[in-house]
């Protein structure tokens, strides 16, 4: 059946399946209870690495990087992980995890002013103004006061937000110079088991087995997630279906609500969302437009 469809229908597809899969990663991160962050997190990438690694040997791929991009690696699996660390911290510790998933998705935003600034690429006024615009819609999720109790998860999650923005630029650099994404994935999931297994060593707290099939699925939706949105970007540019990529506020919420003690993001949140939303489909036709006017 996947046959008979466009490139750019795969693509989307795809993006859908990475964005439930992400959903579900919320979730199980939520539904396994009070666990210190970095047993999470190892759980979490402990899955991806067997994943990446059966890929790779299937695949007959080579377990080490391409030329010039080891230092790269390091750095985007130290933002990265910093990024991890940042949005479980906000999905477990926040009431609501569609303001965490929301927040993560500032992503796009901090990728475009890291890729100006290390990268060179331009940055246009229109998207200056998208950037600024999604910032405002942060503010009404994180609601920056001492009164607001969820502060700290709040800025966790924005936090997350900006290192998954730094590692995605990191990935952006290597995939141009000719990186393979299976390694990526692969270097990043073992960085991360290495970072946080000495945590375990020392300060294990006991799992239930509820609990550690919760962690196992979280770990199996973001090796689902991440290889959803490899194969999306394989079938079509970003500029085609990277909006979609925003269902998962919509599967997050829905779940949130049927999953997790029915949920209800506050209207200052729902605005919010509205407001990000709103920038990441204006600059997704902005770029249709640029990309139409260049081929010209």
């Amino acid at each position: 059946m996947m046959k008979s469809l466009s490139n750019k229908t795969k693509g989307i597809i795809c993006i859908l399946f990475s964005a439930l899969c992400f959903s579900g990663m919320s979730s199980f991160i939520n539904l396994s209870g009070d666990l210190p962050t970095p047993q999470k997190v190892f759980f979490r990438n402990l899955v991806a690495l067997f994943i990446a690694s059966v890929t790779l040997a299937t695949r007959h791929e080579k377990f080490r990087p391409a030329q010039g991009c080891m230092k790269y690696h390091l750095l985007r699996s130290t933002t990265g992980i910093l990024g991890v660390f940042g949005n479980f911290y906000a999905t477990t510790h926040m009431s609501h995890t569609a303001d965490a998933a929301m927040l993560n998705k500032l992503s796009p935003f901090f990728t475009l002013i890291f890729s100006a600034i290390f990268l060179r690429e331009k940055v246009k006024p229109k998207q200056a103004l998208a950037i600024l615009g999604a910032f405002l819609g942060a503010m009404l999720v994180i609601k920056p006061s001492f009164a607001n109790t969820e502060l700290m998860p709040s800025l966790a999650g924005f936090a997350g937000g900006l290192g998954a923005g730094a590692a995605y630029t990191c990935v952006r650099h290597m995939g141009n110079k000719g990186e393979n994404s299976h390694f990526t994935v692969f270097f990043f999931s073992a960085f991360s088991v290495a970072v946080t297994a000495p945590y375990l060593i020392f300060f294990y707290q006991p799992m239930s087995g509820r609990q550690l099939l919760y962690l196992i699925l979280v770990g199996v939706c973001a090796a689902g997630g991440q290889y959803g949105i490899t194969a999306a970007y394989t079938f079509a540019p970003s500029r085609e279906i990277s909006v979609y990529d925003y269902s998962n506020i919509i599967f997050t919420a829905i779940e949130g609500y049927f999953f997790l003690g029915h949920q209800i993001p506050d209207v200052l949140s729902v605005v919010g969302y509205f407001v990000i939303c709103a920038m990441a489909v204006w600059m997704f036709f902005y770029n249709k437009k640029e990309h139409s006017l260049r081929k010209a």
